[in-house]
């Protein structure tokens, strides 16, 4: 048995090994996680740097363990979750649904409003709608070869284009390092658990797995080479926040400036760069916000279409290896559709209230959801004995979960209150 995995892992080409991992961590930096990556930068300099190491640290377990889960079982993580019972369809049947509808509308507005800035042409609302059916072409026949090339050059573009703002803005290297330090500044609680718990990660987390079986990775041969895949993605994606925070900590803390919450405040940064180094450098910028919100958009159109297709052939009776279950199939496509077309109006009517309260409460009870179920997966029978949790991924996940129930409170405190 270990030579067969032995051979397996030594066929996968140096390249080929960095696939699934790229694509989960590229989806989940959206244009929100870099405008609190600033924020933090503009409020406290590099006293949070230590958190988006520990951010990287926290996906890096998690999305190894719904890897680990996905190759050694041969299951999916929903047919996981519905193995600790029925209270895990009701939570996700309405998060999957209600987050579908909001989140399509703010990756619209996202791309729109890159778009917007970076055209002059057009409004918001039309960049988000065309941005929308750009996403849907791109995903709409499943395949994943196609699909992880595009990821690809967007991940590009987002690391060239905020490293490069970094490199302008000359970042302070011995400052930088002091925050390596653990320590949280004065009112700065939340700003720490948010920028901790946002590093490249929400429901596309749980996605990692539908992506390994669509490279092919479905067997725990694949183990050693998903774990290189994972750590390198975030890796990099540690890279490309840490620039983020250069930016925050140069351009904003050190001159007193500061932009909006909300995606707009990539607009204004856009219009720092540019005061301070010309139009060139604000527009390059703006590529790269576009490619980050792109590529959250495009990754969440394919990802968490698979996990739809998957819950919808699983309560209706069906396998998750049945054609409904997998890319292309007709609830994968549905779901598509249901991300791209009715939150359209949102773009055009605004956002309901309660809609958005419903959404908040129940995404901030995802993470903790995810820590949570991958530690009762990990631990018991539900999972082969020799890849099951040992004692320091047990104690890792403990302390991931009781930081993402601390920040679920504080966001589900925070949704309650703006109602």
């Amino acid at each position: 048995m270990a030579s067969t995995t032995s051979e397996e892992q030594t066929t996968v080409p140096r390249w080929g090994i960095i696939g699934p991992g790229l694509v989960v961590a590229a989806t989940g930096v959206g244009a929100a996680d870099l405008v609190a990556t600033l924020i933090a930068g503009q409020k406290f300099g590099y006293t949070l740097l230590w958190c988006v190491v520990v951010g990287c640290l926290m996906k890096i377990v998690l999305v190894e363990g719904a890897g680990r889960y996905s190759l050694s079982t041969g299951r999916t993580i929903f047919e996981g979750w519905r193995s600790l019972g029925i209270w895990t369809t009701w939570y996700f049947a309405p998060y999957i649904v209600i987050w579908g509808f909001v989140y399509g509308a703010a990756a619209m507005a996202g791309t729109g409003l890159a778009l917007a800035g970076l055209t002059g042409v057009l409004s918001v609302t039309w960049w988000g709608i065309i941005s929308g059916l750009i996403g849907l072409a791109l995903v709409w026949t499943g395949r994943y070869s196609t699909f992880e090339k595009v990821l690809a050059a967007l991940v590009g573009l987002m690391f060239v284009t905020m490293v490069g703002a970094a490199l302008l803005a000359t970042p302070n290297i011995p400052e930088l390092l002091t925050g390596l330090a653990p320590r949280i500044p004065d009112g700065g609680l939340v700003n720490t658990l948010a920028l901790a718990g946002g590093v490249g990660g929400t429901i596309t987390l749980a996605a990692y797995g539908y992506w390994l079986r669509e490279k092919g990775w479905s067997t725990p041969s694949y183990m050693r080479v998903m774990r290189i895949d994972n750590t390198v993605a975030y890796v990099v994606t540690g890279l490309f926040v840490l620039a983020t925070l250069v930016v925050g900590a140069e351009l904003l803390y050190s001159t007193n400036v500061a932009i909006e919450q909300g995606d707009a405040g990539l607009v204004d940064l856009a219009v720092v760069l540019q005061d301070r180094y010309g139009e060139w450098a604000g527009k390059v910028f703006l590529v790269g916000f576009w490619a980050a919100a792109m590529s959250s958009l495009v990754g969440v159109w394919n990802g968490v279409s698979l996990m739809f297709a998957d819950f919808m052939t699983n309560v209706r009776g069906g396998t998750s290896e049945d054609a409904d279950a997998r890319a292309g199939g007709k609830w994968y496509k549905a779901y598509i559709l249901w991300l791209t077309f009715p939150p359209m109006a949102m773009l055009f009517l605004g956002k309901p209230v309660w809609l958005i309260l419903a959404y908040g409460v129940l995404g901030a009870f995802f993470m903790p959801f995810l820590a949570v179920t991958l530690l009762w997966l990990l631990n018991t029978d539900r999972t082969p004995v020799e890849w099951r949790n040992k004692l320091h991924s047990n104690v890792l996940m403990a302390i991931i979960a009781l930081a993402f129930v601390a920040l679920c409170v504080n966001e589900v405190r925070k949704a309650i209150a703006g109602a």
